[in-house]
């Protein structure tokens, strides 16, 4: 019997963080007090922190063998033999169905919430399975896990979505997801071997110039969100471009981790231990926050 010590190591609950962009749609849709959306909003998050989980299951039972030959991922609960591969796929299931469980506890909009989570299941799936060995094609799936992250919070809580917020969610996502694939990178040209199948696809020139085109056009599309007339209209403001100049200070951060300090390699730990950032997105937030819903 597999300890819960070790079934949270192979769910990594702490990789739900990245789930929060299912409640962008209720923040910026004006409705972060509305009972019934924080309901909703709340069931979508913890329905994708489980299908997530149970993408984890299948990722470590498919990379089993290469991971017990890393220095680091040889510790995951799989390849150290705490949880075994039959072990590892009802966790898997498990975590599935209690995911479509709650769904049916959604109001609204619940089997299309639904059919966006089947959507990036069956995504993540193919890119455990084969996707992930593509340079590009993997970051960009990886971006697009996050679209449909904000697709499900939109329906769930009937907030229609901005084309720039859609956007501006892919090329964020996508510009930490070029800033992770450099540490593999830097890792590959230290020990001359590559962390993962697609590294040689990369290298640090083509790496740089995409983390520096992608920033640059996530900025133009976050300013292009908060003067387009549609979310200065339901905002009620003209000032929601005044926190353009959070989002550039957390930008060009992340990019001093990952150019100076070399450490980019998991986004979700960047924001939990770096204190700066953690500030940049304080500000962030209670700045919109005071505009939104207080101005």
């Amino acid at each position: 019997m597999a300890s819960i010590g070790n079934i949270l190591k192979l769910i990594r609950p702490k990789q739900w963080l990245k789930n929060i962009f299912v409640c962008v749609p209720m923040f910026f849709g004006g409705s972060l007090f509305d009972m019934a959306d924080i309901t909703a909003t709340v069931v979508t998050f913890f329905a994708f922190c489980f299908v997530a989980s149970s993408v984890y299951c299948f990722n470590d039972i498919i990379d089993v063998e290469a991971d017990r030959r890393h220095p680091v991922k040889c510790k995951r609960a799989i390849a150290s033999g705490a949880i075994t591969v039959p072990q590892a796929y009802v966790i898997m299931v498990v975590m599935f169905l209690l995911s479509l469980s709650l769904l049916l506890l959604l109001r609204v909009n619940r089997w299309e919430t639904m059919m966006v989570i089947l959507a990036y299941y069956i995504l993540n799936l193919g890119y455990c399975a084969r996707l992930k060995q593509y340079a590009v094609l993997d970051v960009c799936i990886i971006a697009f896990g996050f679209v449909l992250r904000l697709l499900a919070g939109g329906l769930a809580t009937e907030v229609a979505l901005s084309k720039w917020i859609v956007l501006m969610t892919f090329l964020i996502t996508l510009f930490m997801s070029f800033a992770k694939r450099r540490d593999d990178v830097l890792r590959m040209n230290e020990t001359g071997e590559a962390p993962r199948a697609n590294t040689i696809r990369y290298n640090l020139t083509f790496i740089n110039q995409a983390i520096t085109i992608t920033a640059s056009v996530t900025l133009v599309c976050y300013i292009m969100y908060t003067v387009s007339p549609e979310v200065t209209g339901r905002a009620n403001s003209d000032y929601l471009y005044l926190t353009s100049v959070f989002v550039l200070l957390g930008m060009l951060r992340y990019i001093q981790i990952a150019v100076v300090d070399e450490k980019s390699g998991d986004p979700t730990k960047v924001m939990l231990r770096d204190r700066f950032m953690q500030l940049v997105v304080f500000l962030w937030a209670l700045s919109f926050l005071i505009i939104l819903y207080i101005l």
